[in-house]
């Protein structure tokens, strides 16, 4: 057994082709938005951003004044353009945006809760149906610390017990098909405690992940989700600083929004 702490890293991020948004806006009228955005980025654009402003912007024609009759203010700064999308909760449109996650060594208790949030999300969790489990990582709660021995020592012995129940069954000898492996890694899973740690594979949406922040890092949340979720609403505040805006970080570890259920 060894010890192990959750770890983050953000491993996609949304990409917009210019040319296809030039062609769409030549059409519309709008390409001095996108001049002055590649202008103010020195041609290149933060993706998730930018394609969320043009399907906010899209919605109301709101490229320039005149192209739609009823917009006679267009907001051209970015930021506050994304304050005025939160404080209307005009939240679909941060839905464009999407954002991929590898989550290593968190417990199976983390990716339990996680996938509960199925909605503007997707998975791929390392299957122990396929993964033999000679080495387990797990990382002791601090509820438990008072009796971190004895936990560890339940730990190892789970541990040892797939070790000398694979050779017992033979499942490494010479000529064993994979699906009999298989079977039998799939069983002995059952034997492994659910706070072993493992790898999960999340992307989410920018709504998705502003409501998921929100509820795994306040005061009740389970404290593995708390910790992992601070990880993550810190990489997400400086990857899309203007859709994460409104977000501050509490005393207690808590990241609460200014503008709910955008």
């Amino acid at each position: 057994m060894h010890e192990t702490s959750p770890k983050v890293f953000l491993i996609a991020r949304p990409a917009i082709d210019v040319e296809g948004m030039r062609g769409y806006l030549k059409d519309v009228g709008g390409e001095a938005w996108l001049e002055r955005r590649l202008g103010e980025a020195d041609g290149e654009v933060q993706g998730g951003e930018t394609l969320v402003e043009f399907g906010g912007r899209a919605c109301y024609r709101s490229w320039e004044p005149g192209l739609n009759p009823n917009v006679t203010k267009v907001r051209t700064d970015q930021r506050e353009y994304f304050a005025n999308i939160l404080r209307s909760a005009h939240g679909s449109v941060l839905e464009h945006a999407n954002y991929s996650f590898a989550i290593r060594n968190c417990s199976r208790i983390f990716t339990h809760e996680i996938v509960r949030h199925r909605a503007g999300s997707a998975f791929s969790q390392e299957s122990l149906r396929y993964v033999r489990l000679t080495d387990i990582g797990f990382r002791v709660p601090p509820a438990l610390e008072p009796i971190r021995d004895q936990v560890i020592s339940i730990v190892e012995r789970l541990e040892e017990l797939q070790v000398s129940a694979a050779k017992e069954l033979g499942i490494d000898e010479e000529g064993i098909p994979f699906h009999v492996k298989k079977e039998v890694t799939s069983a002995l899973r059952r034997l492994a405690p659910t706070g072993l740690s493992t790898d999960i594979v999340w992307t989410a949406n920018a709504r998705t992940l502003r409501h998921v922040i929100e509820m795994r890092t306040a005061e009740g949340a389970e404290e593995e989700l708390r910790l992992t979720f601070d990880k993550i609403a810190r990489i997400m505040q400086a990857e899309a600083p203007g859709l994460f805006q409104d977000f501050t970080r509490q005393g207690d570890g808590s990241w609460v929004p200014e503008y709910r259920k955008v």
